[in-house]
């Protein structure tokens, strides 16, 4: 599959068709949730992935996750701290071609002034009107990022592995 872009074109989010969805388990049982408000910023010739760029910033204050409580807590400093730092952020570093359609992209993580690299593999998928699908998933570990501090760094009741999907729907690609 070849995706074609003109040389140094950016790349338009299409936020209807776009998600950022999260797992992770409490006392052994999956709680999902989501963020509704995110922007990327991505510059990508398929001719030349390697020197595509990818800046993403997620608006902490959009996740919900389980009830409206759960969702308050989830803001409170223990947890995002979303006062002091209201979004998380993942600036690309690479571009390496897997596979036709398949990427690695490296970049660096950053959630509450906590910044650590990671390797996301991702798959691009041409679509209808000119978009194309990004898919892709991760897993992190919420105590490398100070996601639940205290009490709550106690793995054994909200575990440490935090799953990552999000699925983003680009024009230009």
């Amino acid at each position: 599959m070849v995706l074609a872009a003109s040389a140094g074109a950016q790349q338009k989010l299409v936020p209807a068709q776009s998600e950022i969805n999260f797992t992770v388990k409490q006392m052994g049982v999956p709680l999902d949730g989501k963020f509704s408000k995110f922007d990327v910023q991505v510059t990508f010739d398929s001719k030349k992935p390697e020197a595509g760029k990818i800046d993403f910033s997620i608006d902490l204050g959009s996740v919900a996750v389980g009830d409206a409580d759960t969702t308050k807590e989830l803001k409170k400093p223990e947890w995002f701290n979303q006062a002091k730092f209201p979004s998380a952020t993942f600036s690309s570093t690479g571009i390496k071609t897997i596979a036709p359609g398949k990427l690695e992209v490296a970049g660096l993580l950053s959630i509450k002034g906590n910044a650590k690299p990671i390797v996301v593999p991702v798959t691009l998928t041409p679509g209808s009107s000119g978009i194309t699908t990004v898919q892709g998933s991760f897993t992190i570990k919420r105590v490398d990022f100070k996601i639940g501090e205290g009490d709550w760094t106690d793995v054994s009741i909200v575990a440490n592995d935090v799953a990552v999907k999000f699925k983003l729907a680009l024009t230009g690609i």
